[in-house]
């Protein structure tokens, strides 16, 4: 390697006994996987372990790009923030990314999943039910409910594009299981991991619950008898549908023809 930082970092990679060949190990994998798991595996670990001594290094490092880490020693996770990210207990950037760049791009089925299962971890909490590790675990099933009641969508009816979506979580370490056909089956387990917290806010989960009740129409029932005079008192009757409880007729993914 020869360039102007060469002398310097190698001085720096030297002091923690590391080679030019394991920085480019660990600072390939943060760019490319943009999250590194220490629980994840045995790569990863290692990993991991590396990135801890020497984050100050790799910390300036990324920082000639306007890119910031996010690190969580509780549950051993650091996580790249792209130019212009916004997390809370973090300054935000003065200028904004005029594109993508290291932004993931999800699409509407993965982000529907993150916000349900954002939800359900917010609950597990509450309910006391994380492990060791910070980990919700929930049943496929539970996940599909969830999906239905909060969002009145289903999880896609395609298997190719079920698997596709909780492996794109699972990239981002946001969720784990063990085996793709895992997501096939409703008695299959989940388990969500303590990163979506910092990816959904609890801001931003109030402000979805906000939109959600000013803009999910609630039809609550109305009373038989004065169903019954509007039958006689039009030519053509409509027959009163009986419902047990209010339901949902619209959906903030419904999209405008």
């Amino acid at each position: 390697m020869s360039n102007i930082f060469s002398t310097d970092l190698e001085e720096q990679l030297n002091k923690h006994n590391l080679s030019f060949d394991d920085w480019r190990e660990l600072i390939q994998r943060l760019l490319d996987y943009g999250v590194l798991c220490r629980d994840d595996s045995q790569v990863e670990a290692e990993l991991y372990d590396r990135f801890v001594r020497i984050h100050d290094v790799v910390n300036d490092y990324l920082a000639l790009m306007g890119v910031r880490f996010q690190h969580d020693t509780q549950f051993n996770f650091v996580r790249i923030l792209p130019p212009g990210a916004r997390l809370a207990g973090m300054d935000d950037e003065a200028d904004e990314p005029f594109n993508g760049g290291f932004r993931s791009r999800l699409n509407q089925h993965e982000v529907a999943l993150i916000l349900v299962l954002r939800a359900e971890y917010d609950k597990a909490l509450r309910e006391g039910v994380i492990d060791a590790q910070g980990c919700a675990t929930l049943s496929l099933e539970a996940i599909s409910l969830a999906m239905k009641s909060l969002l009145r969508r289903n999880l896609p009816e395609n298997i190719g594009e079920r698997r596709q979506a909780f492996k794109r979580l699972r990239q981002l370490r946001l969720i784990n299981y063990f085996a793709e056909a895992d997501v096939d089956s409703g008695e299959s387990w989940i388990k969500i991991r303590p990163l979506i917290i910092h990816l959904v806010s609890n801001e931003w989960l109030n402000q979805i619950r906000t939109h959600l009740a000013d803009n999910l129409l609630l039809v609550e029932e109305e009373p038989e008898q004065e169903q019954e005079q509007e039958q006689e008192q039009e030519d053509e009757a409509v027959k009163p549908s009986k419902q047990t409880s209010p339901h949902l007729t619209k959906s903030i993914f419904d999209t405008e023809s």
